[in-house]
């Protein structure tokens, strides 16, 4: 019984320093995309024709 107690322990020790470490990550701008928003202006064209063909197309499927 006492195995259980310390690998609880354990088991929150581990995800409190993965937690920390995570916080820690964010603070620095690891997650931060900075290269996407600047190649992002070159899809949207293609991705609005994209949504307008689908609309169009489902459009049409509706009527018949």
């Amino acid at each position: 019984m006492g195995v259980i107690y310390i690998l609880l322990a354990i088991s929150i020790i581990v995800a409190i320093v993965f937690f920390v470490s995570f916080i820690i990550s964010v603070r620095n701008g690891q997650y931060d995309d900075v290269y996407t928003p600047s190649v992002r202006m070159l899809f949207d064209d293609e991705l609005i024709k994209e949504n307008k063909e689908k609309s169009s197309g489902s459009n049409t499927t509706k009527q018949t």
